[in-house]
């Protein structure tokens, strides 16, 4: 049965990485998720048979099955009921119990030793930095989890002296945990007292970050996560869980450094500086909007030989990514060239428009980045912002905005730019958009699904 579970465990392995490099391309994503999935299904079928053949291990088949059932009623039905506008919460939801899950597992294991009295350096450790890492990864994406949500304000909190504090917390953990490492069976408060403070230093790590950096930290905080993972498979010496929790807590970071890259700013600069909480050089941004009709937007999207869609958040909200299909395959058969520019940090998520106009069946190669958008800009006839805000903000060219120094792209620079939005408001990081007041910006207000429809239905009358 030894051997079984660990053929089992490298097929597991093999699929979560094959599942993983499938994720890379949005033609294959989907399958890449089911072969992943499959993969876990397999490693924890090979987990329990080995446990049920090993006579000192009594596994209460009634808990584990009662809590599969559960557990897959809820996953199944947040699944199918969650609005895509909705999903970066419940990633970070999926983030915050997956430390949790790890810190449970990390203090069970610390109960029994210090309750039996058995347990080597090595394991402790592990539990350390298991409950470390899962504290601080749960509270965090509480956090996170509400500023998505709108249930607490997406602006930094900071307070004089924060950075410090931080540091302090983390210190106390760090000497807790070392603490217990040498008497486990006489320090079980000092256990409990880590657990706080490594939940409350997840408070005070989150709270500081704005609503710009949010896709950052749901990368970084899914990091943590597997990480997490990773520490309690070598506190319960679990070969799949080291490798799955490493392959998440890796391909997070990953991805951290890539979203941090595209807004020009250092992990550092994230986690400490406090996007939003910049204070303006006092410049405003003044002019007059220029509104336009649908039948006007019609008319110039039908004179235009080349179009670039700029998805955000509005288009989430509007669930309008099929009439966005729709226009640009009536454009394409005008004779248009059509491309939609995805900014990496548009949305509240990595990832978030990618899903969206994957969705929508939009082919891979008309997807686009900035870099490679931006040069050529000018001969844009006409660029479409679809709710998106941040992303295409001048001011983020201003220094002294909270936006400074984050590439955008220049949607400005093109031609003629329409704009949908249901307002004139600031985007998620609260900061003014001139673009608004631009001479060659049109804006079409209201919402970006009835007016993209209207569009469309010009184009077949």
């Amino acid at each position: 049965m030894q051997n079984l579970r660990d053929y089992l465990y490298i097929a597991a392995s093999i699929l979560f990485i094959y599942g993983l490099k499938m994720l890379s391309k949005a033609t294959t994503a989907r399958k890449g998720n089911l072969v992943s999935s499959v993969g876990m299904l397999i490693a924890i079928v090979a987990t329990l048979l080995l446990a049920d053949q090993n006579p000192n291990t009594e596994i209460q088949w009634m808990w584990i099955v009662t809590g599969a059932v559960i557990g897959s009623v809820i996953g199944a039905a947040a699944a199918r009921l969650v609005k895509m506008t909705s999903m970066p919460e419940m990633v970070g939801l999926f983030n915050g119990f997956g430390g949790l899950a790890s810190l449970l597992v990390g203090w069970a294991e610390y109960h029994k030793i210090a309750t039996q009295g058995e347990g080597s350096l090595f394991t402790l450790v592990a539990i350390g930095a298991t409950v470390l890492i899962g504290g601080v990864t749960f509270s965090g994406s509480m956090i996170a989890y509400a500023k998505l949500a709108g249930k607490m304000d997406g602006k930094p909190i900071l307070f004089k002296g924060q950075q410090l504090v931080n540091g302090a917390l983390l210190l106390i953990a760090v000497a807790a945990a070392v603490m217990f490492c040498m008497n486990p069976a006489s320090t079980y408060g000092v256990f409990i007292g880590m657990v706080v403070v490594s939940m409350i230093l997840g408070v005070l790590v989150t709270i500081p970050i704005g609503g710009a950096d949010m896709p950052v930290v749901i990368a970084l905080l899914n990091s943590y996560s597997g990480l997490a993972a990773c520490a309690a498979g070598f506190v319960i010496m679990n070969n799949v869980l080291i490798v799955a929790g490493s392959l998440v807590g890796a391909s997070g970071l990953i991805l951290t450094s890539i979203m941090c890259r595209a807004m020009n700013r250092s992990l550092a600069n994230v986690m400490f500086a406090g996007v939003g909480a910049t204070v303006a050089t006092g410049k405003t941004f003044q002019g007059e909007a220029k509104t336009v009709s649908a039948q006007d937007a019609y008319l110039m999207l039908e004179a235009a030989s080349s179009v670039v869609f700029v998805p955000g958040y509005g288009m989430a909200v509007a669930q309008a990514q099929h009439v966005v299909k729709e226009l640009g395959d009536l454009l394409e058969d005008n004779g248009c060239e059509v491309s939609y520019c995805v900014h990496p940090v548009a949305g509240r998520m990595p990832g978030h428009m990618n899903v969206l106009l994957a969705e929508a069946d939009v082919p891979y190669e008309q997807l686009v980045e900035p870099q490679d958008v931006n040069p050529t800009i000018p001969n844009v006839d006409v660029a479409v912002v679809i709710g998106a805000n941040d992303v295409v903000n001048p001011a983020a060219r201003e220094e002294g905005t909270a936006l400074y120094g984050m590439p955008i792209i220049d949607v400005d620079n093109a031609k003629v730019c329409i704009v949908l939005k249901r307002s004139l408001k600031a985007g998620f990081a609260g900061v003014d958009n001139p673009l608004f007041f631009a001479p060659n910006t049109r804006m079409l207000l209201g919402d970006a699904k009835a007016s993209i429809t209207h569009v469309v239905g010009e184009f077949k009358e």
